[in-house]
């Protein structure tokens, strides 16, 4: 095949090109021009350096080769003396190039053969580059396609301008395409690949349903309302938790739609998926009994520091709150991000009455008094013998049926005991060869030094090694789920931020760093709110 196609004919192959491609035309100009030159090098040879091209505006070509200035021409194909140079430019230098024109040639097959694979090549990575750099930005929107096939249960879409797979398991459970079938998605990834652009859709997501409240919710689009949170068990149930920054609007209201047609239109897309649309509140005890809907909730009891809540209900409504195969319970725990427990009423009774029972036994066995004295201690809400030894004396003598001799004499008794657990705890902390100077460690105390001498933990360094995680423990969220694995200092009943302080002052006492120059910079840090981001 010759270059026989004139300069017109080449411009409009350049411009169809762009056109179906959706790519720019000097990107097809420049793959052409590639495609020329290496057709000219098999016929100038391989090792020359020509340079091919073509006028955007006209389609002629023209051809040159360059040569490097050189003192003493070793080839002559590829070099040119500084005296031969200075015959085209009078100011050439050595190391500079020149250009030479050449005359236009006829391909042959092969090397036209060879021209094709290399503007198809260059044509093709630009049409990769620009779905990648189109696509790459539209991550956490909804698009639309036609179903192009189905492979191992893998939908293939087509955008139009590029293709999607919707993987198996991103579909909604019991849903079926066909080959031309339209199909709407969330683009939650897109990746660039040896085989060109990979976008991933999907229909179970989270955020596609919230997309799709967003299309169908003209405040939401305009950010009246807010989407606070959503939790899906695609294809069965779904919660949703919105909040109006517009006092006048009602936001579950707004998004339920007249008679219900807004979210009728979300729940089609999602193969009748039920929605629960669930008031947002700040706080958080409130929350939580808005997503337990529509069980009601007869007391909560939050635990902040592990974000766990206990949740009480009537014997009736248990259920009800738990859901089928505790698809409520969990579903409102994705969504509000705490741990729930739920009690009946009943459950709740048995259990605070069990614990009643151990700290009345526990005041017996301490302070050596009859079960009434420990029944009274007990019912004034004291829980530990810590509490009975630094609570003011007029407090004690406050109970029915102390004076301030009985209150004196538990606080005695309290003391007692309590010297005699330390004076235990050190005997065994040596015992372990716990040092000394670890024991001098502010915030650390007996029974700590115990429970870390039998985790190995025995001198300052040892301590200043350790990560916080390893003292408190750490959750992580699994399924929906959060897994809880214990700390070395579980049941003490410290804090992320003690734990911290702890091991900074180890590193300060051990040589590690330096102490901070305010005194107070571990204190003010310990009085942020506890936030993980492992949770």
């Amino acid at each position: 095949m010759a270059v026989s196609a004139n300069r017109l004919e080449l411009l409009q192959i350049a411009d169809a090109v762009a056109r179906e491609k959706s790519i720019d035309r000097q990107i097809v100009l420049t793959s052409m021009e590639d495609a020329i030159q290496k057709a000219a090098r098999s016929r100038y040879g391989q090792e020359t350096e020509v340079r091919a091209e073509i006028n955007p505006r006209t389609g002629e070509i023209r051809f040159s080769r360059l040569l490097l200035v050189v003192d003493e021409v070793e080839n002559d194909a590829v070099q040119i003396s500084v005296k031969d140079a200075r015959k085209k430019n009078p100011a050439a230098q050595v190391g500079d190039w020149i250009a030479e024109t050449l005359p236009p040639f006829d391909f042959g097959r092969i090397a036209a053969q060879s021209a094709k694979q290399v503007i198809v090549q260059k044509v093709r990575e630009a049409e990769r580059d620009r779905q990648y750099q189109e696509y790459k930005d539209r991550v956490g929107d909804i698009v639309n396609g036609v179903v192009k096939r189905v492979e191992y249960g893998n939908v293939i879409i087509d955008l139009g301008r590029g293709e999607a797979t919707i993987r198996r398991d991103e579909l909604i459970p019991r849903e079926l395409f066909r080959p031309g079938d339209r199909a709407r998605a969330y683009v939650y990834d897109v990746r660039r690949e040896q085989r060109g652009p990979q976008i991933f859709l999907s229909r179970t997501h989270p955020q596609f349903m919230a997309k799709l409240f967003r299309q169908e919710v003209p405040e939401i689009y305009d950010g009246v309302i807010e989407v606070k949170a959503v939790a899906r068990d695609p294809g069965s149930r779904a919660k949703i938790a919105v909040v109006s920054r517009d006092s006048s609007i009602d936001p579950v209201g707004a998004c339920v739609g007249m008679r219900g047609s807004r979210v009728q239109a979300v729940v089609n897309e999602l193969q009748g998926e039920k929605v629960d649309i669930i008031p947002w509140s700040p706080d958080a005890a409130t929350f939580i009994v808005n997503a337990l809907q529509p069980a009601e909730v007869v007391k909560v009891v939050l635990d902040e520091d592990s974000e766990r809540i206990e949740v009480v209900v009537p014997d009736d409504q248990l259920s009800l709150a738990i859901g089928r195969r505790g698809q409520n319970v969990r579903l409102a725990s994705q969504l509000t991000g705490w741990d729930i427990d739920i009690l009946t009423e009943a459950e709740e009774s048995e259990r605070r009455q069990k614990e009643f029972l151990e700290r009345t036994a526990t005041f017996m066995n301490a302070l050596d008094v009859d079960e009434v004295v420990g029944q009274l201690l007990a019912s004034e809400g004291f829980r530990s013998i810590e509490e009975l030894a630094f609570v003011e004396t007029a407090e004690l003598a406050t109970i029915e049926g102390f004076d301030e001799d009985t209150a004196a004499e538990i606080q005695a008794r309290a003391n007692d005991y309590l010297a005699r657990i330390e004076a235990e705890n050190d005997a065994r902390r040596i015992e372990l060869g716990v040092s000394d100077e670890l024991k001098e460690v502010a915030g650390v105390t007996t029974a700590m030094l115990v429970k870390l001498g039998e985790n190995e933990i025995k001198t300052v360094e040892d301590l200043a090694g350790c990560a916080t995680d390893d003292l408190v423990g750490w959750s992580e969220r699994k399924d929906g789920e959060t897994i809880k694995h214990p700390g070395i200092l579980d049941g003490f009943e410290i804090s992320r931020e003690e734990a911290e302080s702890l091991v900074m002052t180890a590193r300060v006492k051990a040589g590690w760093i330096e102490a901070p120059e305010e005194t107070g910079a571990l204190e003010e840090a310990s009085a942020e709110p506890n936030i993980r981001g492992d949770e």
